[in-house]
């Protein structure tokens, strides 16, 4: 369930401030997106995995928590990180 090398390396391209950027919140935020999609596709299919609920609500929280930061530090990237991920405020 987790991110594949070759699209975490295409997500820090698209996201990152630089070739090698992996700590930045756009990027953080971009990978978290993805994991969440996943996770949401396989709880879609295995409907009483109590456990990877669990853990899909913490990522989601993290997400947030990291998107709350860039809408306090930088207001445009923030919204040019919801449309560009497509996350509904």
């Amino acid at each position: 369930m987790s991110v594949t090398k070759e699209r975490k390396e295409e997500l820090v391209k698209e996201f990152g401030r630089s070739a090698t950027d992996s700590g930045s919140p756009e990027v953080q935020i971009s990978i978290l997106t993805n994991r969440i999609a996943e996770m949401t596709g396989h709880l879609q299919v295995h409907k009483k995995d109590f456990s990877s609920r669990r853990g899909l609500l913490r990522m989601v929280s993290r997400r947030r928590r990291l998107l709350d930061y860039v809408k306090r530090t930088d207001p445009q990237l923030y919204l040019d990180l919801l449309r560009r991920l497509s996350i509904r405020k």
